[in-house]
């Protein structure tokens, strides 16, 4: 398995960040390649993706570990089983301060199902372009949260 985490900070409190990454049926606002999410269930959604590889979809289920504090909140997420990528991550929301919040996201992924799943570059270069869409992610929710208030 390969990681790669990245972090942004947010001018939200850190209660309205946590709230969005939860909210499902946004995560087309903010996450490269997600058309639609819908919830099913408490802790699960399917996800209609685009790739390289053409249209794909996937189910994703979530968990929510150490709920404020110095540690942050914790939103682990991974794909279901059978689903080909077998990715992995967290976001962790901590307060800076009342009004800021930093946003951590680490992925785990095993590069060559990755690009057998989704389709795209090989080695190094695959690495590089999740990294880059992680960022990206990253800067789509921020703009996507302080843009709601």
């Amino acid at each position: 398995m390969s990681t790669i985490e990245n972090q942004i900070d947010v001018a939200v409190p850190a209660e309205v960040a946590w709230d969005y990454l939860h909210s499902v049926e946004s995560l087309p606002q903010f996450v490269d390649g997600v058309r639609e999410a819908r919830p099913e269930g408490k802790r699960r959604a399917h996800l209609a993706l685009e790739s390289a590889a053409g249209p794909r979809e996937l189910d994703a289920e979530f968990t929510d570990r150490a709920k404020g504090g110095a540690q942050g909140s914790v939103m682990m997420w991974h794909t279901a089983k059978g689903e080909g990528a077998d990715l992995k991550g967290a976001f962790t929301v901590r307060a800076i301060d009342d009004e800021h919040t930093q946003i951590q996201l680490r992925v785990e992924y095993d590069p060559e199902k990755t690009r057998e799943t989704f389709g795209g570059p090989k080695g190094f270069a695959q690495s590089d372009r999740i990294q880059h869409l992680i960022q990206q992610d990253l800067e789509q929710f921020k703009d996507f949260v302080e843009g709601q208030r």
